[in-house]
This record gives C-alpha cells, sequence and structure tokens, in this order.
C-alpha cells in the first residue's frame, strides 16, 4: 500500500525537487522545470566544481530516492524527480547558457527521458531502488549532453 510524501522531511522534500514531483501530471516535466532556476544558479561555479556538484548529486540522490521510494512503498514513484535535476544538470554541464540552449537541453533530455532508447531501457527495468531510479537519468542526461555538444 502507498503511503502518503512527507515535505517536512529534507529527504523527501528534495527527492520530490522541492514539492516540483508532486505536480498532477507530468512530475518529471515539472521537476526538470524546476531544476532549470537552479541549475542557473550554479552555473556561475567553475566547471571543475560544477562537475564536483553534478557527481555529489547524483551520489547523494541514490539515497534521497531510494529511502523516498522505501518511505511510501513504490520503487520509482513518479513524484520522485531528483534524477531529472541531476540529469537535466548533466545536459547543461560544459554549454554556454542562453534561451536557446536551455530550451535544447530541456527539451533533448525530456526526449530521452520520456522515450529511454537503449542504454536507458535496460537500466529502467533491471535495475531498483537508489541507484535504478537515478541511473536511467544519468544515461538519459549523459545522450542529451552529447547531443548538445554536437549541435552547440
Amino acid at each position: 500500500m502507498q503511503k502518503s510524501f512527507n515535505l517536512k522531511s529534507p529527504v523527501q522534500f528534495l527527492a520530490l525537487g522541492f514539492g516540483s514531483g508532486l505536480a498532477p501530471k507530468a512530475p518529471g516535466t515539472f521537476g526538470t522545470l524546476a531544476a532549470l532556476p537552479c541549475y542557473l544558479l550554479c552555473s556561475y561555479l567553475p566547471d571543475l566544481y560544477l562537475g564536483i556538484l553534478i557527481i555529489l548529486m547524483s551520489v547523494i540522490g541514490v539515497y534521497l530516492c531510494g529511502k523516498t521510494a522505501e518511505a511510501v512503498g513504490v520503487d520509482d514513484h513518479p513524484a520522485i524527480v531528483w534524477d531529472e535535476f541531476v540529469g537535466l544538470f548533466i545536459t547543461l554541464y560544459l554549454t554556454e547558457l542562453t534561451w536557446l540552449t536551455l530550451l535544447v537541453g530541456f527539451l533533448l533530455f525530456r526526449f530521452f527521458d520520456i522515450l529511454k532508447p537503449w542504454p536507458i531501457s535496460v537500466a529502467d527495468k533491471k535495475l531498483h531502488g537508489g541507484f535504478g531510479i537515478m541511473l536511467d537519468d544519468i544515461l538519459a542526461g549523459i545522450a542529451a549532453f552529447v547531443c548538445m555538444q554536437f549541435i552547440f
């Protein structure tokens, strides 16, 4: 039986993308939208520090997503969107930020996250828990990052 979320829990608050994952429709898209201003704030960091931040967000995300999934009793609940935050950060990493790169990065990440082409689909189906929740979005972010590097 699914339990309700507790936004007073810092772990769940972050895993739910500051509440953006609770959108009644398309929570992954709303989570990705909520990640945009966070990325813009972090984009002022030097590339090395931003890369380290992305790695830390990924590692912490395994814990956040796993604990939240465990707490509500659903392995990869759609409201858990921390993985979208990390995926978007990976997508936009090392890209000059303009309205066009933000739009294209957002669309590319959502494309790969929703369609889940191979090997993203394998990770999505075969892996569970916090690591499984995070890995398919990390792979979608990497695929979108590669596209961004070719496009821009």
